[in-house]
């Protein structure tokens, strides 16, 4: 007996619960600031677009003087992380050359 009443008002107070949640929603979140939050805002054009890591992958030699350049902080943005990377997996592949011998 005991058990089925616990139940009953575990259930009632669930249901109690989404409809208290249903009837406030306006008023806890209004319909104007959450089409905000699910819309996303419009990005600010790049006057030039950074040029990915398989560019820099190809011209690793570019890539090293865009890595010192921003090491200077002559160069920012994307283009260091990318150059970076780009020299990192070159460095990396060459030391795995020269472990295994090939």
């Amino acid at each position: 007996m005991s058990q089925g009443r616990t139940i009953i008002i575990v259930l009632v107070t669930l249901v109690i619960g989404f409809a208290g949640g249903f009837v406030l929603r306006p008023v806890i979140a209004p319909l104007s600031q959450t089409a905000v939050a699910v819309s996303p805002a419009p990005a600010a054009p790049q006057p030039t677009a950074a040029r990915g890591t398989q560019y820099f992958a190809a011209n690793i030699d570019e890539a090293r003087q865009i890595v010192a350049a921003c090491r200077d902080g002559s160069v920012r943005g994307d283009e260091c992380a990318n150059a970076e990377q780009a020299v990192i997996e070159a460095d990396s592949r060459d030391r795995f050359k020269r472990f295994t011998g090939n």
